[in-house]
């Protein structure tokens, strides 16, 4: 028997190919956590291209699956997942800012921030350059740590020449923080990151890799990485395909993101008159 008000049994047939008007349809926004039933796979919407969606999984690790794909699963209920619907509304930057359209450069303030070596500034340009631009900011490489208080002094901070230092391998105990100790002023402050170099705060799974390889003490970190992954060409070679892997803040670790942000803050702070 089969009651009209019911209809036929909805669990028969194919329940993963759509039909009209019974299996919604949900935007992928960044953020929507769906499951694909048939790998099992469950994580968060990282990036939707125009036939793509990629999910993340609570370990970092990222899949993409097509966008025409039925029977993704939300809450344990099928959906369909189609791109989003982007109404008229301001761009964002690459940090997740909101982006001046038209932007032309603000006149550089005298305060700055300094990052370790050449890679730290580029990938430092590639996510926030257009924030930077916005606010006047320069930044610059210290070529290492070591001479860090001699070029404290040498730059003069004041009220309105603020520092800000990012430091590579920030920890306790650390040489980088015996050096950072060093510097003691109102108008400095330096922060840094976990990492033993700035490639760590790539997030692994960007690069298809399931985590960064331990280097033991004694070799280059750079080229004992580049020996441990079986990659090719020299660290400077292999930083640029790193970095033409990175798009967006979200590739990044948290831990990066973070003191980034406080800098730019700490030498924006609003000046006197």
């Amino acid at each position: 028997m089969r009651s009209k008000d019911y209809g036929h049994d909805v669990l028969s047939g194919d329940w993963r190919r759509p039909r009209k008007g019974q299996i919604p349809e949900v935007a992928a926004e960044p953020g929507l956590v769906a499951e694909d039933p048939e790998s099992g796979f469950c994580g968060a919407v990282v990036a939707c291209e125009k036939d793509a969606v990629t999910l993340e999984d609570r370990f970092g690790k990222r899949r993409v699956f097509p966008l025409a794909k039925a029977g993704f699963l939300i809450d344990g209920k099928p959906v369909t997942l189609v791109r989003p619907v982007r109404a008229a509304g301001p761009a964002r930057s690459a940090s997740g800012s909101i982006a001046v359209p038209n932007l032309r450069a603000r006149v550089a303030r005298e305060s700055r921030i300094y990052v370790e070596g050449r890679h730290d500034a580029e990938l430092v340009e590639k996510i926030w350059g257009h924030d930077l631009r916005v606010e006047g900011v320069v930044v610059e490489y210290l070529e290492g740590v070591d001479h860090l208080p001699d070029i404290v002094a040498e730059f003069g901070p004041g009220p309105e020449s603020r520092l800000g230092v990012l430091v590579d391998h920030l920890v306790a105990g650390s040489k980088e923080s015996r050096i950072a100790d060093q510097v003691s002023s109102p108008y400095v402050l330096v922060t840094g990151h976990p990492f033993i170099d700035i490639w760590e705060a790539v997030k692994p799974s960007v690069l298809g890799i399931p985590a960064w390889p331990r280097v033991p003490r004694g070799i280059p970190w750079k080229e004992g990485v580049i020996a441990a992954l079986g990659w090719k060409g020299e660290p400077g070679e292999v930083w640029q395909a790193i970095l033409g892997r990175v798009r967006a803040y979200t590739d990044l670790e948290p831990a990066l993101l973070g003191r980034v942000e406080e800098l730019i803050d700490f030498v924006t702070v609003p000046q006197s008159g």
